[in-house]
């Protein structure tokens, strides 16, 4: 049975060594330095009541993370976030993800946020695929934008909608006001 919960500073370990080696072994993550548990336990400080951090647990051990941070800092994006999602070795091809996608993007929601974006770093079949099956949509491109593993890599952006814009924007709504 797949479990979701908020992330906390003690998931810290577990989301850096998930993430370690999308950043040190490929080019998914365009971070060239796996970050440490204790850069990761800031970053989950930093999203406040905002931006949730969530941990899917199979049998009660971690098995993947999902974020959502700022799309971009200007106000005007303040209804729109990025998402991420990372699964442990052992939790791929179980569902875990696109539960775990799923319950992020409900809650982003109910926060008012209204559009959803992720950038997907190619080649990666599986990420597309999950994207697609979350109702992402493709909407672009940006070819050969980084250098990782020896190559030019480029990044497609995928967005989908959560809500129907409102004028003016419904107010964004902090984690603790969500049930």
């Amino acid at each position: 049975m797949i479990q979701i919960r908020p992330a906390n500073i003690g998931d810290a370990e577990f989301i850096a060594d998930v993430y370690r080696p999308f950043v040190a072994g490929g080019w998914t993550s365009f971070e060239t330095e796996p970050p440490t548990s204790a850069v990761i336990a800031e970053r989950i400080k930093s999203a406040g009541d905002l931006y949730p951090w969530l941990i899917a647990e199979r049998d009660n051990t971690p098995a993947a993370y999902a974020y959502a941070s700022a799309h971009r800092s200007r106000a005007a994006y303040q209804t729109s976030v990025d998402t991420a999602i990372y699964c442990a070795p052992s939790a791929r091809g179980k569902g875990v993800a696109k539960h775990l996608y799923g319950a992020l993007l409900d809650l982003l929601t109910r926060q008012n946020f209204v559009m959803a974006f992720a950038g997907i770093a190619l080649p990666n079949d599986a990420s597309v695929g999950l994207h697609r099956s979350a109702g992402f949509e493709l909407i672009g491109t940006y070819p050969n934008v980084g250098f990782k593993a020896g190559a030019w890599r480029s990044t497609q952006w995928w967005a989908r909608p959560l809500a129907v814009p409102q004028t003016p924007p419904a107010r964004i709504r902090p984690l603790q006001e969500i049930s």
